[in-house]
C-alpha cells in the first residue's frame, strides 16, 4: 500500500513560498484504481510527481509497504514499484518502442508480447515495434505509447497525469479498457489517475478531491461522484455535457 503522512510542499517565490500542498494524509489501497480529481491549481499534478520523486516534500513521509521511500530518487522507486506516465511523454532518439516495452517489462518480450501491450492502447502494432520513440511519433502516439509501457511495467503503483490529453475519442474508449484491464492483470497493483474527465472518474473505485492543497472530499465512487456532476470541483469545472480542459467531458 501506498500512504502519504503529512504531506505539504512549498516551492521558492518571491514573496517567500507558496504552499501548493499542506498536510495532506492519503492511503492508495491496493487493487484499486483512485482517480484524483479537482479544480486546476489544486495540486494534482504535483502530487503525482512527489509520489513518483519528481519532486520532493518540504515536509512529511511517503510510505510503500511500510517503508519510507521519501528520500528515494525516481530511479530508486521505479525499481520499487512505482510506475508514472507523464503528461507530456518524453521522446527517445535512437530507441524503438520494442526497446522501450522491454525495459519496462525487465524482460526480453518477444513481438508478439510487445504487440499485445500495443494492441491494448488501440496502436497497430506490426506498424510501430521498430519505430523510433521520437519526433516522428505524434503527441498522441507517444501518449499511447506510454500507457503502454506502464501497463508493460506492471507496477505495484501506476501513476497517470491526465492521460487523456491529445487522446482522441476512439483512442478514449481504448484507454479506459486498458486501465479495467491493467486492475484485472496486475493483481494487488494500485493505479492512480490525476483526471477531470467524467468517463474516467466512472471507473473509479474510490475518488479523492484536491483543493486549495488539501483533501476535500475522498471516498467510494458511488459517495463522491454525485457530489461532482456540474460542480467546479471536477471536470475541470464544466457542466455535465459541456467542454473540460481536455475538449470533452
Amino acid at each position: 500500500m501506498l500512504k502519504l503522512e503529512n504531506i505539504s510542499f512549498t516551492v521558492p517565490c518571491a514573496t517567500g513560498g507558496r504552499t501548493i500542498l499542506q498536510g495532506m494524509n492519503l492511503d492508495v489501497p491496493e487493487g484499486k484504481i483512485v482517480v484524483v480529481t479537482g479544480p486546476n491549481g489544486g495540486g494534482k499534478s504535483t502530487l503525482a510527481k512527489l509520489i513518483a520523486g519528481i519532486e520532493t516534500p518540504t515536509s512529511g513521509r511517503i510510505l510503500l509497504d511500510g517503508a519510507d521511500i521519501t528520500a528515494k530518487s525516481i530511479t530508486e522507486r521505479s525499481r520499487l514499484g512505482i510506475g508514472y506516465a507523464f503528461q507530456q511523454p518524453v521522446r527517445f532518439k535512437g530507441v524503438r518502442v520494442l526497446d522501450l516495452l522491454r525495459l519496462a517489462a525487465k524482460k526480453p518480450l518477444d513481438v508478439d508480447e510487445a504487440c499485445k501491450y500495443l494492441a491494448a492502447v488501440g496502436l497497430c502494432a506490426q506498424d510501430y515495434v521498430e519505430r523510433e520513440v521520437n519526433s516522428s511519433l505524434s503527441g498522441g502516439e507517444l501518449k499511447r505509447i506510454e500507457i503502454a509501457t506502464v501497463f508493460a511495467k506492471a507496477s505495484k503503483v501506476s501513476i497517470f497525469d491526465e492521460p487523456e490529453a491529445g487522446i482522441d475519442l476512439w483512442s478514449f474508449q481504448s484507454l479506459i479498457a486498458v486501465f479495467k484491464e491493467m486492475r484485472h492483470e496486475i493483481k494487488g497493483g494500485s493505479i492512480m489517475i490525476i483526471s477531470h474527465q467524467e468517463r474516467i472518474l466512472n471507473i473509479a473505485d474510490e475518488i479523492v478531491v484536491l483543493k486549495d492543497g488539501g483533501i476535500f472530499k475522498q471516498g467510494p465512487r458511488a459517495a463522491v461522484l454525485p457530489m461532482l456532476v456540474g460542480t467546479p470541483l471536477a471536470v475541470g469545472g464544466c457542466p455535465k455535457g459541456g467542454q473540460g480542459r481536455s475538449g470533452k467531458c
